[in-house]
């Protein structure tokens, strides 16, 4: 190869003009120029003179390699890459027919079924790795794992509309090893209509202390163009009464849920059932909760401490918050342990109190008998609140090692063999 064409770096061919121009150049160039820069552009090798003499030069290389590109005349062998990825660059590539589903209005508590049907229109072999519902509402069954290029695969979705009502959308993500569009959303939409609406389902009543009575409204609404006929309420548990009233007669009814007094502190629930004439829902079943907050409440009911005796003080507090509309008065705070010091703070007046229990560093519970926090209270309900204070217990092993002296063996456990004589063991 002469010298002008090997500087460039190509094998030329003499009948091309534009490697002729570069092939002139080329020798007038390197003689010329003792200092210079080499860059690659466009796989072909062009020498920046940094001299001034050399710019017309320069300016020749510059322009014969632009016509050069952009005629694609070069000639230059292009390398063909053996990566098996790039000789198939395009992959696997999925595509569905219809990614969204409308399934229309259905009943409430009938179930949706479609198959959403899919082709790979790539080169290699698609693979459905994952299919995942938004909900647990939405479940798939067994779809195509692994699709041929040019084959088509299915998947089968089914939605329980039981527990809806109104407008339903619901997401299914398909997992795949298209590069392009490595998860498809899939769509199913729809409307979710109930005969017979009961508004709400559940009846949950906060109760305060004082009073023992709190209600609320259920409606029951028809939604069909037949009139509905309604009878005999019921309610089945003693915590509860309710009362019929009607909105419009055939096509909606209230039934105002109540608490019957006394009722004990925290949940009680029961249900309300009501008969009608819809062959859709011939029986409605209210199911109501009553939260009766307790006139005081203690947080923590309890306190834990770590073993003793402790490594350093410790100050753990207790809460007394007053639930009733009446001013709380708390008096006389105390411990039944005399080294445990206790500070009451009312915090909010009539309402909230904090107490600290002192434990000093060392404290140990050492006799066994049960300790409680105590004070006296102005509530007829609470005369007196106490709260139980534990001590965890150190581990067995760990208290009788500490209690042995030097290394005197548990009880049980195998004896030491005995010393060596001088002058033997491994050397």
């Amino acid at each position: 190869m002469p010298d002008s064409q090997a500087s460039l770096g190509y094998s030329f061919r003499p009948e091309n003009r534009c490697q002729a121009a570069l092939t002139t150049a080329a020798p007038a160039f390197r003689q010329q120029s003792p200092m210079r820069k080499h860059f690659r552009v466009a796989a072909v090798s062009v020498i920046v003179v940094e001299k001034p003499g050399m710019i017309h030069i320069v300016r020749m290389l510059m322009i014969s390699v632009a016509l050069c590109m952009g005629s694609n005349l070069l000639g230059a062998e292009v390398p063909v890459s053996t990566n098996a990825s790039d000789s198939k660059a395009s992959g696997a590539k999925i595509r569905f027919e219809k990614p969204e589903f409308d399934f229309g209005k259905v009943v409430a508590g009938e179930s949706v079924k479609h198959t959403f049907y899919f082709t790979n229109t790539g080169e290699g072999v698609l693979i459905i790795s994952n299919v995942q519902p938004s909900c647990g509402c939405t479940t798939a069954g067994e779809w195509t794992r692994q699709v041929e290029p040019g084959k088509f695969g299915s998947i089968p979705v089914q939605f329980n509309s039981v527990n809806f009502n109104g407008a339903v959308h619901k997401t299914v993500s398909v997992a795949s090893n298209d590069r392009s569009q490595p998860i498809v959303a899939l769509q199913v939409n729809g409307t979710v209509w109930k005969p017979i609406e009961i508004l709400p389902q559940y009846v949950v009543l906060n109760v305060p202390p004082d009073s023992q009575t709190a209600s609320n409204v259920v409606r029951v609404i028809n939604n069909t163009d037949v009139p509905m006929v309604v009878s005999d309420l019921q309610s089945l548990s003693k915590f509860f009464t309710a009362t019929l009233k009607t909105n419009a007669a055939g096509k909606e009814y209230h039934i105002v849920v109540s608490t019957v007094p006394p009722l004990p502190s925290g949940n009680n629930q029961g249900q309300i059932t009501l008969k009608t004439s819809s062959t859709n829902t011939p029986l409605v079943t209210i199911t109501a909760i009553a939260y009766v907050q307790p006139a005081v409440s203690v947080l923590p009911p309890q306190i834990g401490i770590p073993p003793g005796p402790l490594d350093q003080k410790l100050s753990p507090t207790i809460t007394i918050i007053n639930n009733s509309t009446n001013a709380l008065a708390l008096s006389e705070p105390s411990m039944n342990r005399t080294n445990v010091s206790v500070q009451l703070k009312e915090t909010q007046v009539g309402k909230t109190f904090v107490v600290t229990l002192n434990f000093p560093e060392g404290f140990e519970n050492t006799s066994g008998q049960p300790m409680a926090f105590t004070v006296k209270s102005d509530h007829p309900q609470y005369p007196e609140i106490k709260v139980p204070v534990h001590q965890l217990q150190r581990p067995i092993a760990a208290a009788t090692a500490q209690a042995l002296p030097g290394n005197t063996a548990l009880p049980g456990a195998p004896a030491q063999p005995p010393p060596l004589p001088s002058g033997t063991g491994p050397k």
